[in-house]
């Protein structure tokens, strides 16, 4: 373990990509193997592999105790090491004062120890042995231990860097090695394999979540043909993205953050039950409705995101809620079918062959009797079956024009979508990464001017500044009402003014918060507006950042809850899908 934790630090000393590399290389080829296959999956900032479920369940709150009883130090003491560090790692790497002989753990035995905790039932038996671990560590030890288990290794190495480090200490290819851990969701049994020369047995591990494919934005349709001609060209949604896989009797739905959501939507889970052989699809969950306001809609139409954030995070939906907010998946793309990898063919192709696999299970639906899962039940009963599919073939057009491009954007604005999303025919897919291949065009933002009630201190190169803002409109009567918290869109400078002037005008002090004097005033963009019983003004803004600074507006002159009512509601004008 002393060994890891001094590569770690190494690691993070150079912000050299090479020679991290190099670090990491020669640390797998002088290590054991399941000792090199365990630092694989830490140095990618994990305790267990990505196809795994498990999780330690040990939040900052518990680590901060422990840290607190073994070092003796005191609230302000700990607060003040954590706003110099900026991570509970380090934090604890400063105070630590635990006296220590010698290095006794293993990555096997700290692996153990992780179960151990992940095992414990209830915040003491957990706090009990995360402390039995800690008592192990010298100061280095620690840190490292600490930054593992808050999720927040923080020293420069991406999953892919590891993924290149495995091809160097072993002379693979780094194509195969990263196609491998695609596969199997397992960068440790990826190393396993690259030491004994069989990375070509590695096969496709279902329900594990392959890396999403993003868009580059662009703000003009000439600008979006200067990287391709021949554009399959998609209607941008305001939903979630998500990933489906089912095969062997499951269906499972994973999102962009690579946690599993079916849970939050299981009437979508029956028709993918209905395919007889195993899939991996990529599309968009929308919120969609259907009744006597849409009408003239055939089968509904596509709800902004606010209507489909009742449903997240929910891990029983009610059949009420099923009923008031009902939703449709929107497949664009197929990555596994037909026992094959599709991404290695182009986007022309797979989306002939998803065309025909939304057929095939909209044909091959059948009744969730056939799995059990009795909640999604009513979706079937006659008098309460949908109006309109589950599954949706998201609508494409061709372009090869500006002007086509133009008119298709301008269609896809009138029925309520974000813009659009076009994508090289030519194209393989990419997960995981953003490149030109696939290319986003989005409305512009509405902004609002909010003024600054309250700050927080940041985290990382930011633990010394006041940069984390939240900020409110003005209600009928004049009273700030808060509408949300941002931490990005000011330059470094701009912060470090800004920190000197909150801290002389200071309400109240926290610690790690304060309420300050409400006299800045911020521009502020976002995506949509949401309702929201958390702040007093009945809204939040999804996405918040900041433009500018307004100096030049007085808080008088602050936007009101009336103008975002008057955006939350010109959202919710019922449009259809292509």
């Amino acid at each position: 373990m002393l060994r890891f934790a001094q590569l770690c630090e190494a690691v993070a000393r150079t912000t050299k990509k090479l020679e991290k590399r190099k670090l990491v290389a020669d640390y797998f080829r002088a290590q054991p193997e399941q000792t090199a296959s365990l630092a694989a999956i830490f140095l990618s900032g994990d305790v267990y592999p990505g196809f795994s479920e498990r999780t330690l369940n040990v939040g900052g709150s518990l680590v901060w105790r422990a840290v607190q009883q073994l070092t003796g130090r005191s609230d302000q003491e700990m607060a003040e090491a954590y706003r110099r560090h900026g991570d509970l790692g380090a934090t604890a790497h400063e105070l630590w004062s635990i006296e220590f002989s010698g290095s006794v753990l293993t990555l096997p035995d700290l692996a153990k120890l992780f179960d151990d905790i992940a095992t414990a039932r209830g915040p003491s038996a957990k706090l009990e042995r995360l402390i039995g671990l800690l008592k192990q560590c010298s100061a280095l030890e620690a840190k490292f231990a600490i930054k593992m288990m808050v999720g927040d290794l923080r020293i420069g190495m991406r999953e892919s860097l590891v993924e290149e480090a495995i091809a160097a200490a072993y002379c693979q290819s780094e194509v195969v090695v990263r196609r491998a851990n695609m596969l199997l969701g397992d960068i440790g049994e990826t190393l396993r394999l690259a030491a004994e020369g069989r990375l070509e047995e590695a096969r496709m591990r279902l329900f594990h979540p392959i890396g999403f494919m993003l868009a580059a934005e662009v703000k003009t349709s000439e600008e979006a043909l200067s990287y391709f001609s021949d554009a399959q060209i998609e209607d941008k949604y305001d939903g979630i993205r998500a990933q489906v896989h089912c095969g062997e009797g499951q269906v499972r739905i994973f999102s962009r953050t690579q946690d599993e959501i079916g849970e939050s939507f299981p009437e979508l889970l029956p028709i993918f039950q209905a395919s007889t052989e195993p899939l991996v699809l990529d599309g968009e969950i929308l919120a969609w409705g259907s009744g006597e306001e849409l009408s003239e809609l055939s089968g509904g139409s596509a709800l902004p995101f606010s209507a489909l954030q009742q449903r997240l995070g929910r891990k029983r939906v009610s059949e009420k809620l099923m009923r008031d907010v009902p939703v449709v998946y929107v497949a664009f793309d197929v990555l596994f079918a037909h026992d094959e990898l599709t991404i290695d063919r182009p986007l022309s192709e797979r989306s002939e062959m998803l065309t025909r696999i939304v057929q095939q299970l909209l044909i091959g639906k059948t009744s969730p009797a056939s799995f059990g899962h009795a909640q999604s039940s009513l979706l079937f009963e006659e008098e309460s079956a949908p109006s309109f599919p589950r599954l949706i073939r998201a609508p494409s057009f061709r372009a090869q024009t500006a002007e086509e491009i133009d008119r298709i954007f301008s269609e896809a604005r009138a029925r309520g979508n974000e813009g659009l999303m076009m994508k090289d025919r030519s194209s393989l897919y990419a997960p995981g990464r953003r490149g030109r291949a696939w290319l986003k065009m989005k409305r512009e933002l509405a902004t609002l001017d909010c003024v600054v009630t309250a700050v927080e201190f940041g985290n990382g190169k930011r633990a010394g500044v006041l940069s984390d803002y939240t900020f409110a409109v003005r209600g009928d009567d004049g009273k700030l009402m808060n509408v949300g918290k941002a931490y990005s869109g000011l330059t470094d400078a701009e912060i470090a003014e800004m920190t000197d002037w909150f801290k002389q005008h200071t309400l109240t002090d926290f610690g790690h918060s304060r309420l300050v004097e409400p006299k800045i005033v911020l521009e502020v963009a976002f995506n949509n507006v949401m309702r929201s019983e958390r702040h007093e003004s009945g809204f939040a803004l999804r996405f918040p950042r900041i433009v500018r600074l307004r100096p030049d507006k007085p808080p008088e002159e602050a936007d009101t809850v009336e103008k975002v009512e008057e955006i939350y509601l010109s959202q919710h004008r019922a449009t259809k899908i292509g």
